[in-house]
Formats: structure tokens, C-alpha cells, sequence
């Protein structure tokens, strides 16, 4: 365990460290609209629990509804599936929100600490839209975090909105899948106490950014370059997730009346013709 936690603390500032920067930000939303035709995302965000053993003297509190011990991971991953921000821990009965609303990175968001690009006009549009995140359906939303529509009675331009988001967000998924895939560690339950399992995985995160940054052909598949999401999908498949499993959802979010009505404007965005790309009439949405 010392020599994990060595490596967390020598790699962190220069393998794990969260862009400060509008410049840093502005590169990592350039990437998402070239990589995965979504504008001013700023990252996709993701959560995941790794399987433990119970630890000792360990209460109802510290498992979750299905009886099983976990670590859980939130992170921000960018374009390229590399990791832009995590926060590890022990916090069991929570969802992605709940993973979310109490980290570092939603508290520095809420203060106005990260230096985001200001509201611009999206691509050959005179929509002026924040930047932001993307998250899944269990995600709070709000105007600096997108997520997709209720699945309830959708008409076709929020399905495609739907669409485009679970492409840029699924970068997050995918990620997870290439991390297990090359730290093996991560295949299966650890029978570890928690606090050993953060160290491991922090310095394993640590590790898959500078093998990502080092060795970027050899670290991923060619798939994963391609920007092809069927083959991407089916690369993550043969991977599997090793011992990651999804959070668990819970209660729902009311969001503010902006954020609805951003999303609303980015959905007519996506089916104007400044918008649409051609695979969504591929896929029949």
C-alpha cells in the first residue's frame, strides 16, 4: 500500500490534476465537437462502484441495497478517455447525483473557481449556450450539466438529443471499460479493506492517464481513435467492466427552469440543419 500511495502523490499534479484554465477548457470542448459532434461539452461524467470485502465491524450503513461492499468512483473523463477529474471514497448508498452534488468538482462549479468558457453562440447558430458537462439520466440537470430527456413520450427531436448526448457521455463508460482492461486489479472484487482499495485505485487512475499520455497507440485500441461508436461499443464489450458496476439511481432531481429551457434550445439546435449530423438519420431516431 505504500508504494501505491508513493505513486498517487509523485503522479497526481501531473497525471490527475483538473483543467484551471479557459484554454484547457475551450481544447477539451473543441475535442468533444470534433470526436463526438456535441459542443461546449466540458467532459462526460460517470460513477462506478468497485466490489470489496465487508470490512470489519462494518454496519447496514456501509452497503448497499443489494448487500455488497463497494469503493465508488465519480469522474470527468475528456474526449479522448482520459480522466480529468475523481473523486474516490467509501460513500455507498448514493447515485450518481448523490456522487456528484458532493464532490470537490460540483462544489468548485457552484463557487465559479474552474474558469469555464463564458456562454457563446454553438457552431454557425446564433444560440448562445453555457458550456458543460454531459451525465446520464440519473444526473441532476442543470445549465452547466446536461442530461438526456425522461425516455417517457419523447418526440423525435429530444430523441435525438437523447442520441447525441449518450454519445458524448458514453466516453465516460468507455473509459471505465479501458481501465479495467489494463489494470487488471480492477477485474474483479478486492478483498482489501476500503481505505487500501482507494489507494489502489487512485494510483491505478494515475497510471492509465500517464500510459494514456505516454503511449497512447499501445494504451488504447485503434477503435477507441476512430470516433466510430458502434465499433467503439463493441470493442467495450469484449472488454467488459471488471469489477465496475453502475451506481445506484435514485430519488429525482427538479431542475431550474434555465436548465430546461437550455435544453430545449439545444434540442431544436440538433435537428436545425446547423446542428444535425448525418447519423442520426442513420439511426432511424
Amino acid at each position: 500500500m505504500e508504494t501505491c500511495a508513493a505513486l498517487y502523490q509523485l503522479m497526481k499534479k501531473d497525471y490527475l490534476n483538473t483543467p484551471s484554465t479557459e484554454a484547457e477548457w475551450r481544447a477539451i470542448a473543441k475535442d468533444f465537437e470534433s470526436k463526438w459532434q456535441f459542443p461546449h461539452c466540458l467532459g462526460a461524467l460517470g460513477g462506478k462502484q468497485i466490489h470489496i470485502q465487508p470490512p470489519a465491524k462494518s454496519g447496514c450503513l456501509d452497503h448497499n441495497n443489494k448487500g455488497r461492499f463497494s469503493v465508488t468512483i465519480m469522474a470527468a473523463v475528456d474526449a479522448n478517455y482520459k480522466f480529468i477529474y475523481t473523486s474516490v471514497g467509501t460513500r455507498d448508498k448514493v447515485s450518481d447525483a448523490g456522487l456528484f452534488t458532493h464532490s470537490d468538482l460540483c462544489k468548485a462549479m457552484d463557487q465559479g473557481l474552474l474558469n469555464f468558457p463564458p456562454p457563446e453562440p454553438l457552431p454557425n447558430s446564433d444560440i448562445t449556450m453555457p458550456y458543460m458537462f454531459v451525465g446520464d439520466e440519473d444526473c441532476p440537470l442543470r445549465p452547466d450539466l446536461m442530461k438526456p430527456y425522461p425516455n417517457e413520450q419523447m418526440d423525435r427531436s429530444q430523441r435525438v438529443l437523447n442520441y447525441r448526448l449518450s454519445r458524448a457521455q458514453r466516453v465516460a463508460e468507455n473509459a471505465f471499460s479501458i481501465l479495467a482492461n489494463r489494470l487488471r486489479v480492477l477485474r474483479r472484487t478486492i478483498f482489501l479493506e476500503p481505505e487500501k482499495v482507494v489507494k489502489i485505485t487512485m494510483a491505478s487512475l494515475c497510471i492509465y492517464n500517464f500510459l494514456h499520455e505516454s503511449r497512447s497507440v499501445a494504451h488504447k485500441p485503434p477503435a477507441f481513435a476512430d470516433g466510430d461508436q458502434s465499433i467503439v461499443e463493441e470493442t467495450c464489450r469484449n472488454y467488459g467492466n471488471g469489477s465496475f458496476q453502475p451506481v445506484e439511481q435514485r430519488r429525482k432531481h427538479n431542475a431550474s427552469v434555465s436548465a430546461e429551457m437550455q435544453r430545449n434550445l439545444l434540442c431544436d439546435y440538433f435537428v436545425s440543419p446547423a446542428g444535425c449530423i448525418p447519423s442520426q438519420e442513420e439511426e432511424h431516431i
